[in-house]
């Protein structure tokens, strides 16, 4: 048998509580009585009341609008960014129909995350669940994760008085993709007429004409510059616009006789980092990387004489070299649409053969930098005269060149084996150091936490330095 502690009779609990209060009474009469007490009282009191004055009388000033995951970073340069509240019908809004932004592929997928994509699985372990910064990111999806960055970002100003740029977060490359099928011109440009019209009547752009205003494209200049007197493969007229000419253009591939505002930046890759260690953690493992082969092309053979040519000579030598490490991706190969398998084979390899694809540049060059493979490249628009902000001046410093239509490309083996390997080794340090550069950070990265300038970070600089140029 359990037993309990006897409680008092409410009788008893009222004799205690009496016999405690009159125990108590002469004591607070004596320090009432005490003048000392007295004024700390009212000391105490006034301080109270004073203190709820200034709370509800003078609230704190509260920003115009509360970001999630926002932080006290500074701005790494003097750019100072206004970003636009576009009407939905010019970014959000088009990603309700994500299952038809692109006539190719279902994009509901790629666009999650802020355009991260789908988090990947059986990838470096440099973090877990939400932390991992791991992401099968679409290769035209950079104007989407360019805009997430912009609303978190030190650089951005909530009054344009103050701003020296102003970002015009148009998802042009979604929208320009579910459009390559259609055939009347007119429907085709209506989205990005509407757009210059906007813009037109905000008192921002008519301060200077638009020449202080950005834009980003998650694809290539061509698909914007449709031509009368050419094939016509889908785009619309964007950059054709005489107003949208002042604007500077940031974009996946830059016009190199036309472009000169436009302004290349990377295609992003799958590695999103949040935190200075886990890029430091990156560049560790990369640079300790085994690198077994000397040269490797992932990639698939093209129609055309002039593609072809260059795709099937890398793909001939590769096959016949014991050094050469070759994915080749027709057929479907699962493989080359794996991005551990296409980091894999990067990371084994030296040198990572960049062919020009459907255009002169190519996602993969900046999926070898991300490896710590030295790229070489065929064309000198697949990089050096796309990437100026973010690559470094001296092409040898990071890079082999080989002319498509020289000797040189014809015997791709022999050539990589007389680079010095003192000379290979430092140039893949020269890569390794500039992956944090062509990486997209993951938008919700904590700036304090960053700790390195990322893609978004170099264009804001860029962007800075030549408005000023052009304005003043």
């Amino acid at each position: 048998m359990l037993l309990s502690k006897k409680q008092p009779s409410s009788a008893t609990q009222w004799v205690e509580k009496v016999k405690y209060q009159k125990h108590r009474e002469p004591y607070f009469k004596f320090l009432f009585s005490n003048p000392q007490f007295r004024y700390a009282v009212f000391l105490l009191v006034f301080l109270s009341l004073w203190f709820m004055f200034q709370v509800f009388w003078f609230p704190p000033t509260r920003a115009t609008r509360h970001l999630t995951g926002s932080s006290p970073g500074k701005c790494g340069g003097d750019a100072s960014v206004y970003v636009y509240d576009l009407p939905a019908e010019f970014n959000f809004g088009l990603l309700r129909d994500c299952s038809h932004l692109n006539v190719y592929t279902d994009m509901c997928p790629h666009v999650a995350n802020n355009g991260l994509g789908q988090p990947l699985e059986n990838m470096v372990d440099l973090g877990s669940g939400e932390s991992s910064p791991w992401f099968a990111t679409h290769q035209f999806i950079a104007e989407m994760i360019f805009h997430a960055r912009m609303e978190n970002h030190p650089c951005r100003t909530w009054d344009p008085a103050k701003a020296n740029l102003f970002y015009v977060p148009f998802y042009g490359g979604l929208h320009v993709s579910s459009k390559f099928r259609e055939q009347n011109h007119t429907v085709r440009d209506a989205l990005a007429v509407r757009l210059v019209d906007y813009l037109r009547e905000q008192p921002a752009w008519r301060k200077n004409n638009g020449r202080d205003h950005f834009i980003a494209l998650g694809r290539t200049s061509w698909d914007f510059m449709r031509a009368d007197d050419g094939p016509d493969f889908g785009a619309n007229s964007l950059l054709n616009s005489p107003f949208v000419k002042n604007m500077s253009v940031l974009t996946v591939e830059r016009n190199p006789w036309k472009g000169s505002k436009q302004h290349g930046i990377p295609y992003p890759s799958y590695f999103h980092p949040s935190t200075s260690d886990q890029m430091l953690t990156w560049q560790r493992m990369v640079r300790r990387s085994n690198r077994p082969y000397l040269f490797s092309f992932i990639g698939a053979p093209r129609k055309g004489v002039g593609k072809a040519a260059i795709r099937d000579e890398m793909i001939k030598q590769c096959m016949e070299s014991t050094r050469c490490k070759l994915l080749k991706c027709d057929n479907g190969n699962p493989k080359c649409y794996n991005p551990s398998e296409i980091l894999r084979v990067m990371r084994e390899s030296q040198f990572c053969l960049q062919a020009p694809g459907d255009s002169f540049t190519r996602r993969s060059t900046f999926d070898a930098i991300l490896s710590g493979c030295i790229p070489v490249f065929f064309s000198r628009h697949t990089a050096y005269t796309q990437y100026t902000w973010f690559l470094p001046g001296e092409a040898t410093e990071y890079s082999v060149y080989m002319e498509e239509q020289g000797d040189e490309s014809k015997r791709i083996e022999e050539v990589l084996m007389k680079i010095p390997k003192e000379e290979a080794e430092r140039m893949r340090a020269t890569v390794i150091d500039m992956i944090p550069r062509i990486t997209y950070a993951h938008p919700n990265a904590s700036n304090s936490d960053l700790g390195f300038e990322d893609a978004v970070d170099v264009a804001l600089q860029g962007l800075a330095r030549h408005v000023r140029n052009i304005i003043l």
